[in-house]
């Protein structure tokens, strides 16, 4: 496999597919829901885009982490939340609506946040050395390239041909988790030596931003008094995060595959954390509905 195939083509595809895929899913009443839960979509965007991506640095500059994979936590940490919360918040009995729509606003915002953000995690963790730092405008157009434009791609073609929209949705499930599936195998064969210690680095650090985003958000939205449905909904959709755009970011934008490996580990161990939060929203719901007169 050559590099240049793998940056240029597969990762690309691979994100188009999952973001196109979650535009056929979208309908222009998903974003009309923000004036209906403004609250819950306000807790759930600051989790997303602040609380988030400060457990994310908290934890780089705390656990003892090679710089690369340092840089690589914290673009999982700025990444918005990945079309698979949807589906885990469906399964968990938490709010999709809100799911889905805080999942399309995070999605425009972190355009203009994970250059920034990106870039400053480079120059605290490479220093001078951050010559690969990613250029703001074009990196921005790149993103949109690849997210935003899939997605209104998908949301008109539902808009247009809704029948055909919702039997092409599960065609692309599988083909973007197929791509998944393949990237994530090739960057382990690809850093097959390094892996070992890389795991051993990495992998604590992962499960800890995964475990505390999720905590976090569940406890911002119960400070905030939401229904339990929607406190499930924002843990979720702060706690699994868009590892294919990390994954094309860190190996495919800044070309380092060093750096994909933390994204890698963590959209294994997302669906791990997920099945957890189904088995406890589930139960949750059932308790709630057991009290009711």
């Amino acid at each position: 496999m050559q590099s240049n195939f793998f940056t240029t083509v597969l990762l690309p595809l691979a994100l188009a597919s999952v973001m196109l895929g979650m535009g056929l899913s979208l309908v222009p009443a998903d974003f009309r829901r923000i004036a209906r839960y403004p609250k819950a979509v306000a807790v759930g965007v600051l989790c997303q885009i602040a609380l988030l991506p400060l457990i994310g640095a908290l934890i780089a500059v705390a656990f003892p982490l090679d710089p690369a994979l340092a840089v690589g936590l914290i673009v999982i940490a700025v990444c918005p939340g990945g079309p698979s919360s949807n589906l885990v918040t469906y399964l968990a009995k938490g709010d999709v609506a809100l799911s889905v729509t805080l999942t399309a606003v995070s999605s425009a915002i972190t355009v203009f946040t994970i250059p920034i953000l990106t870039n400053l995690a480079l120059q605290y963790f490479l220093g001078n050395s951050a010559a690969i730092a990613l250029p703001i405008g074009a990196t921005m157009f790149q993103i949109f390239l690849i997210t935003l434009l899939p997605t209104a791609m998908g949301m008109t073609i539902r808009r247009r041909f809704p029948e055909g929209a919702r039997r092409l949705e599960k065609q692309m499930s599988r083909l973007a988790a197929g791509l998944l599936a393949l990237i994530i195998a090739l960057l382990l064969i690809r850093e097959g030596e390094k892996l070992p210690g890389f795991l051993a680095q990495a992998g604590v650090a992962v499960l800890a931003l995964n475990l505390l985003a999720m905590l976090g958000g569940f406890w911002i939205a119960k400070l905030c008094r939401l229904p339990l449905a929607q406190q499930i909904c924002v843990a979720i959709e702060v706690g699994i995060q868009n590892g294919t755009l990390a994954i094309a970011i860190t190996a495919g934008l800044l070309n380092n595959p060093d750096m994909a490996v933390p994204a890698a580990v963590y959209s294994l161990w997302m669906y791990v954390a997920g099945f957890g939060a189904i088995l406890y929203g589930r139960q949750a719901a059932s308790n709630l509905e057991a009290l009711k007169p």
